[in-house]
C-alpha cells in the first residue's frame, strides 16, 4: 500500500522587503506579538480589494507563513484569493506600501489595490 503525498500551497511567499519593514513596525510599536493581518475585501473600483493591519490574535482557521521571525497571517475567506500571492513592500515617489502580486487575479486597477478573479 502507497501513501499518496498532498501538496498543499504555501498561501503566500513574503519578499525580503515586506519582512524587513514589518520587523521595523513591530519594533516601532514595542510588540513582538504582532502578525501582519493580509485580507481580501469586497469593494475598490476592480470588486475586490487588498488590506493589511497588525493583529496579536490568530483565529483556529487562520493560516500563518513565518519567515525570519515574521508572522503573516491570512484569514480563511481570503485564502482561497491569496494562494500563490506575493506580499512585498515598495518605496516610491508615490509612498511607501504594502502590495500583492496575485496569480488569481485576471486584471487589477490602476492603483493595484484592488483586483477582480
Amino acid at each position: 500500500m502507497s501513501t499518496a503525498e498532498i501538496y498543499i500551497p504555501q498561501v503566500v511567499t513574503v519578499t525580503d522587503s515586506a519582512v524587513a519593514k514589518v520587523k521595523s513596525l513591530i519594533e516601532e510599536e514595542d510588540n513582538p506579538d504582532l502578525k501582519l493581518r493580509v485580507y481580501v475585501t469586497g469593494g475598490g473600483c476592480s470588486g475586490f480589494q487588498y488590506g493589511f493591519t497588525f493583529d496579536e490574535a490568530v483565529a483556529d482557521d487562520d493560516s500563518i507563513v513565518e519567515r525570519d521571525g515574521v508572522k503573516v497571517v491570512v484569514d480563511a475567506m481570503s485564502y482561497p484569493y491569496l494562494v500563490g500571492a506575493r506580499v512585498d513592500y515598495e518605496e516610491g515617489l508615490q509612498g511607501s506600501k504594502f502590495v500583492i502580486q496575485n496569480p488569481n487575479a485576471s486584471s487589477t486597477c490602476g492603483c493595484g489595490s484592488s483586483f477582480t478573479v
